[in-house]
């Protein structure tokens, strides 16, 4: 069965097309015109391997804020619906990743029960890229965790460049959500809980 789903949100705000693959080859392509966010999403696409194809107009004379939070919010919704019942999957995925002297670590639970915790530098909501809030980084990943209805731990164990707290963290993430999607060939029929669902 192909795990794709499409999504769209239009709101006086913004207008948000996506399309995720979950089994794909790790591509993001598309209209995102926020040049730090979309470097952002192409490193969760590359490690993730999902392929992602994202359409974003947003109210960008006013802020960023509206473009990134929808897009978090669509991007969660895209991933539930394209998990199905979840029927197979690992459900877990973590990875600790370095990035020169940065060193975070990432963990979710597709557990279909929101949470959202962030521990690490003040640093990462300080500053702009570009046309870029630093901030919006936090509000994307509480927002993805709401939406995608996962745990969502984040740790940033050392760093003092922003660009690569920022960086690591979507890596981590992608390579996080890759091990949590994944079919467990031992377990392929079966919900991964004791409940028995998700």
């Amino acid at each position: 069965m192909k795990r794709i789903s499409q999504v769209e949100r239009v709101t006086k705000e913004t207008n948000i097309q996506i399309k995720v693959n979950l089994d794909g080859e790790g591509r993001l392509k598309g209209e995102i015109p926020i040049p730090f966010f979309e470097h952002m999403l192409s490193h969760l696409a590359k490690y993730s391997l999902f392929d992602i194809d994202l359409y974003l107009k947003g109210d960008l004379e006013i802020d960023c804020h509206h473009s990134v939070e929808d897009t978090a919010i669509v991007l969660g919704q895209a991933i539930v619906q394209a998990l199905g019942n979840k029927e197979g999957i690992f459900r877990y995925g973590q990875r600790i990743l370095p990035m020169d002297e940065t060193l975070t670590t990432v963990a979710i639970d597709l557990s279909g029960r929101p949470y959202f915790h962030y521990k690490g530098p003040d640093l990462i909501s300080m500053g702009k890229f570009g046309i870029y809030d630093s901030e919006l980084t936090l509000e994307f990943l509480h927002k993805l965790s709401i939406h995608a209805k996962m745990n969502l731990h984040v740790l940033v164990h050392e760093g003092e460049n922003r660009h690569h707290i920022h960086e690591s963290i979507f890596k981590a993430l992608g390579f996080a959500f890759r091990e949590a999607v994944a079919i467990d060939e031992k377990r392929k029929n079966q919900i991964p809980s004791t409940k028995g669902s998700l």
